[in-house]
């Protein structure tokens, strides 16, 4: 058993490896931190998957600078393709998930936060980045708010939706690749959502994250399918 799990560790780190290498032309493996080494090791069969099975204009980018209080992943999209963007240095939030994540979660977790990801890629992809499905309407914002305050929290609202989205494409990916560990997952994540919950807030994903407590929930021909389904219904709900 030892054996087989040294060797699992020694074929991720050669993969990891040969991802970088072909994800970051213009770096060398000299070049990363141990930190940003253990993201890429951790994210690479997200955007493995991404590239040569979903045909996604993906890109792969690690800020040189520091970025202290950055999210440690992040996605922008820029002239038509979504950049996957790692924001290592001088932040001590990209350790924190190393440090408290049990061993045994670690890579399906970075796993599911870089299939969160994709979600927002897929959203920008289609033309639909916050914007709701046919049939739905964007609530009014309260009149008592200001003006600016009224647009802040349409803006609050819209991105709510979006993460609520990702967070579903990133469990459908563990229900995919990791069932075995989906429940354990499920409940970190609901426990990463919970933490210092503002009700309503940006990352307030837990009535979505409600509608998923068993795998069963996201089945479909794609996690993108599958967590469109569940979107639409926790819009509705």
């Amino acid at each position: 058993m030892l054996a087989k799990k040294a060797f699992a560790m020694l074929y991720r780190l050669f993969a990891a490896l040969a991802f970088v290498s072909a994800a970051l032309p213009s770096a060398h493996a000299a070049d990363l931190t141990p930190l940003e080494m253990r993201w890429l090791q951790g994210v690479a069969p997200v955007v493995t998957q991404a590239r040569t099975v979903l045909a996604l204009p993906l890109d792969v980018v690690v800020q040189p600078q520091d970025a202290p209080g950055a999210p440690p992943l992040a996605l922008a999209f820029v002239d038509g393709r979504c950049k996957l963007v790692l924001s290592m240095r001088g932040n001590p939030e990209a350790q924190r998930p190393l440090d408290v994540i049990e061993p045994a979660l670690l890579n399906a977790a970075l796993e599911l936060m870089a299939a969160h990801e994709l979600g927002h890629c897929r959203r920008y992809l289609d033309g639909a980045w916050t914007h709701l499905p046919a049939g739905f309407v964007t609530a009014k914002a309260p009149a008592s708010l200001a003006p600016d305050m009224q647009q802040a929290w349409l803006d609050m609202r819209s991105t709510r939706r979006e993460e609520g989205y990702g967070d579903l494409v990133g469990l459908a990916w563990t229900r995919e690749r990791h069932p075995e560990l989906y429940a354990r997952l499920h409940a970190w994540l609901v426990a990463e959502r919970s933490a210092d919950l503002i009700p309503g807030s940006h990352h307030d994903t837990l009535a979505w994250l409600a509608l998923v407590k068993e795998p069963a929930a996201l089945q479909g021909a794609s996690m993108f399918e599958a967590a469109s389904r569940v979107w639409t219904q926790g819009l509705a709900d």
